[in-house]
This record gives C-alpha cells, structure tokens and sequence, in this order.
C-alpha cells in the first residue's frame, strides 16, 4: 500500500493531546485497512506529522474523521524510506507515550571544491584519498554534532539535523578539521537551510533540499553558506555570521538573503 505524510495546524496542543490522537487513530485503523506508523509534533510551532500505511489518502483521512475529527491541511504521498532517511526514523520510538520531536530540520550539503580538476592533478588514487579522508572527517562531525547523514554524493554529502545550531556547529567543525588535517589540495564548500517536509513542492523537504544544494554550489571553499532562515534560528547561540546580501538561485523566483558562518561560541 501507498504511504502519505499529513500535516495538521493544532492549536494549544500538548504532547499528550497528540498522543491521545495518534492513540485513537490506532484504535480503529485495521477496521479500515489502515496502518498510523508514527508521527512529529512541533509544540513551538503546533504542527503535527503523520506517517500514515492506507489503500488510499481518502482512507487515511476517515480514520481521522473517525477517530478524533482533526483532518489534515495537507496531504502528500512519501517514500517511507526517504522519511527514514530525512528524519531519521519511520516508527514510533521504543516506549514513547507522548512524542515532542519537531519535523522540522536543518538540510546541509558538502562538496569538494575542483574534485573534477582534481583527478587530473592528483589521478585516481590521489583523489580517492582525499574523498575518504573528506568521508571520515565530515562523518565524525556529524557523529559529534547530531547530524544523520542521508547519503553520499560521490564528492560531498548530505545530510540532516534537528538542531540548526547543531548542523551550523557541524559545518564549522568540517571546515576546521579540513584546514588543521587536510592537505592543501582539499577544500570543501557547505551549504545549509531548514524547513518542514510539506513546503510548496511535491517532494519531501523538496524546496529545502532544493536551497540548501543550491548554497552549497555558490559558497566559496571553505565557507558554511545559509540561508537567512538558518541565520535567524541560529540568533541567541552564540554563533556569528557575516550577511552576504541576497542572491538570485534557480528554481526560486525571489532573491534569498544569505549569509556565512564565521564563527561557533564554545558550547555543545
């Protein structure tokens, strides 16, 4: 069977009113054929996100009509495994009674700079030691900083993060661990955005995804480029950007404010 990803707009909800949502719609799911996998719920921003196993979306959706009345504002078919991989999971967690785990993540991409020319410099086998080396460090940060790498490009990553201050802290430490451990030939460009999965494109995280590669083709070697989003999450931090102005990128009709992380404060 299909599965779909919905949205709801709550208001004054706790975690344990979406737990006993998500607790009803279970109640009554196999009468319809019907599996509620798992959901977020964001109390800062009082979104909800189900993961839902139904015949169809209209069979989804009565079993919410049926169970609680609180229908979704948007609905979007979903790869089950690319939700796993974006958010890090795709069933309830183990003894969880009332989940309080936003949806809403950090996207970052890193890319070696010149990885083409490289070969020709350094031939194959001197590329493939900068690539692994390039993997181990970007790795390790995402190990120390609470980053879930999503996959390997070939010559850069990507990867996500619930915390944008973790994911900014990430990029940072990347870059420091090229220039102290590195050999003059590696220089890596990073890029980071945020957002929700449902957004105004038809894939998951669609148009975050779409901005956080496209900051990372712009940003110059050895910068964490963001967007402003990321920028106004990250205030109260500690962390220093310097603004960059906007820039116009492809598939976005408006100019996005950017900005480049200069800086993390100590801290985890």
């Amino acid at each position: 069977m299909p599965f779909y990803l919905d949205r709801h707009d709550v208001s004054d909800a706790t975690p344990e009113d979406i737990a006993r949502a998500h607790s009803a719609d279970m109640a009554i799911q196999d009468s319809y054929g019907v599996r509620y996998v798992t959901y977020w719920f964001d109390y800062e921003r009082q979104h909800t996100f189900c993961l839902v196993d139904a015949p169809d979306e209209e069979t989804a959706l009565e079993v919410h009509r049926r169970a609680h009345g609180d229908l979704p504002s948007e609905v979007r078919p979903v790869d089950p495994d690319e939700v796993g991989a974006m958010l890090g999971r795709r069933v309830d967690p183990p003894g969880t009674a009332a989940i309080d785990e936003p949806a809403f993540r950090a996207i970052m991409f890193t890319d070696i700079v010149g990885s083409t020319e490289l070969h020709g410099a350094l031939g194959d086998q001197g590329v493939m030691e900068l690539v692994r080396l390039h993997n181990d460090i970007v790795r390790g940060a995402l190990a120390d900083h609470s980053g879930h790498e999503i996959k390997h490009t070939g010559d850069g990553f990507m990867a996500s993060f619930r915390s944008v201050a973790d994911a900014v802290r990430c990029g940072l430490a990347i870059q420091d661990r090229i220039n102290a451990d590195g050999p003059e030939a590696i220089r890596v460009r990073i890029g980071l955005n945020a957002g929700e999965p449902i957004d105004d494109s038809d894939q998951l995280f669609g148009l975050s995804v779409n901005l956080a590669s496209r900051l990372c083709d712009a940003a110059g070697a050895g910068e964490v480029l963001v967007s402003d989003v990321v920028r106004g999450l990250a205030m109260g931090t500690g962390l220093r950007f310097e603004d960059r102005g906007e820039m116009q990128f492809k598939g976005f009709q408006d100019p996005i404010r950017v900005a480049c992380a200069v800086a993390a404060a100590a801290g985890p």
